[in-house]
């Protein structure tokens, strides 16, 4: 069992004295920020909560205290776009040639003949106990939702987020090809699916086909008559001609569309000519559209092609998005699946190499957002924030600026729950040995 490098005092009421914590996470009050947006704070936690946020040494209250010199806190994560049911599979399906082609036709395959209910709760509880360890609160998966997988992954699902609830609360999106939604019975079907064991949301990935218009009018109208939100999978290429995201934005102000409307990935944005990318992206903040890029999967997989250096990163063009008022993220997406090899759900991870791979460093003290208070209300979940009265759920590491936190992995942090610190032991990858067609 381990801990982290924190040793709580052994009481129900103490204080955290002398963190450094990101003003943009605190919610209320006014404390003073460094020019990182650090500002230096202690923490009263009484039973399990936040009792007072105050800025550092001004109070001396009563109890034990636990000094953190200076060690920057953050509220537990929220990871806002993962793939819970494709984790884990690498080992018996890896990627041929690391392409999202690639990706595509092994992922299908390996659907097709191996994800059972057995076969997907045991992935989906695996990732969920090392995002839980790494500091996860809340979290949204998306889940393939075609022929007989429907019945096969929903019901899982919906027991893991009873299983989870306490813990890491968790969401689902469906998720399937734009030119599915023209099919009546696969409609009815993915609906019935969302009303009997899902979260409200409605989704599937936008490309451009000639009945895109078509199947997005089919697509907000379920919405609209079932009371759901909407998550797209939008433009995951270098093609410049892909612009399903404009044409999203056309139909959520066509439908007069009120629910929240979140779009992942929209890498062909960033290679649009400047006039075209300012016109796409004020349609998209009229729409109340909200954008989430997934750094690590999308440099992984774009402009890969065989002995040719990489020219570009793949990633949206997300400073641009910030800018116009587009509230604006960065999640994990998949792990250890042949759309990305690697990952752990770790938004520690995703923040430190998300802060390299779009230079975020460079660009404002409050991109701590973009994993914690903004995916916390586009999923409309308390957290991602420390506030007086809320569950003290906190990540402590020793790190005391940006550049200490982002240079190592903080493999030594605590994660504490409900004022409480967790084990952070990580699950052995051997569990899953007898899925992946191996002796541990």
């Amino acid at each position: 069992m381990t801990t982290g490098f924190a040793r709580l005092p052994a009481a129900s009421a103490f204080r955290l004295t002398d963190l450094r914590v990101p003003a943009c996470l605190i919610e209320g009050g006014d404390i003073l920020a460094d020019r990182n947006g650090l500002a230096r704070v202690d923490i009263a936690i009484a039973d399990g909560r936040i009792a007072a946020i105050e800025p550092a040494g001004a109070a001396t209250g009563a109890g034990p205290a636990l000094n953190l010199d200076g060690g920057i806190a953050l509220p537990r994560l929220v990871d806002v776009h993962v793939h819970l049911d494709k984790g884990h599979i690498w080992p018996r399906s890896p990627n041929p040639d690391g392409t999202f082609p690639g990706a595509l036709n092994t992922v299908g395959a390996d659907r097709e003949a191996n994800w059972s209910a057995q076969d997907v709760r045991a992935r989906m509880d695996f990732s969920l106990r090392g995002a839980f360890a790494h500091g996860t609160a809340a979290m949204r998966t998306h889940l393939d939702s075609l022929g007989k997988q429907i019945g096969i992954s929903w019901p899982v699902y919906a027991e893991l987020r009873a299983e989870w609830a306490g813990r890491i609360a968790l969401q689902a999106s469906p998720l399937f090809g734009a030119d599915a939604a023209l099919d009546p019975a696969h409609m009815q079907a993915v609906i019935a699916a969302v009303k009997a064991h899902g979260d409200g949301l409605l989704g599937c990935v936008t490309y451009m086909i000639p009945e895109l218009d078509r199947a997005l009018d089919i697509l907000f109208r379920a919405a609209i008559e079932n009371g759901f939100d909407l998550d797209f999978h939008v433009d995951e290429t270098n093609d410049p001609a892909a612009r399903s995201l404009e044409h999203i934005a056309d139909a959520a102000l066509r439908h007069r569309f009120t629910g929240r409307i979140l779009c992942g990935h929209c890498c062909s944005l960033a290679l649009q000519a400047p006039e075209d990318e300012a016109r796409i992206i004020a349609k998209v903040r009229e729409a109340g559209i909200a954008v989430v890029s997934l750094p690590l999967c999308n440099m992984y997989l774009q402009d890969r092609q065989p002995g040719r250096t990489p020219r570009w990163r793949g990633v949206t063009a997300l400073h641009e998005l910030k800018a116009a008022g587009v509230p604006v993220m960065i999640a994990s997406d998949n792990t250890r699946d042949p759309f990305y090899a690697y990952g752990d759900l770790d938004l520690v991870e995703v923040l430190r190499e998300g802060t390299r791979i779009l230079q975020l460093d460079h660009s404002g003290p409050d991109w701590a957002k973009a994993v914690a208070r903004t995916p916390a209300q586009v999923m409309g979940v308390q957290a991602g924030v420390i506030t007086v009265g809320a569950p003290a759920d906190l990540i402590l590491t020793r790190a005391r600026d940006w550049t200490e936190l982002f240079s190592r992995p903080q493999a030594d942090r605590s994660v504490l729950v409900s004022g409480r610190a967790i084990d952070r032991t990580l699950p052995d990858y051997r569990e899953l040995d007898h899925l992946m067609g191996r002796a541990s």
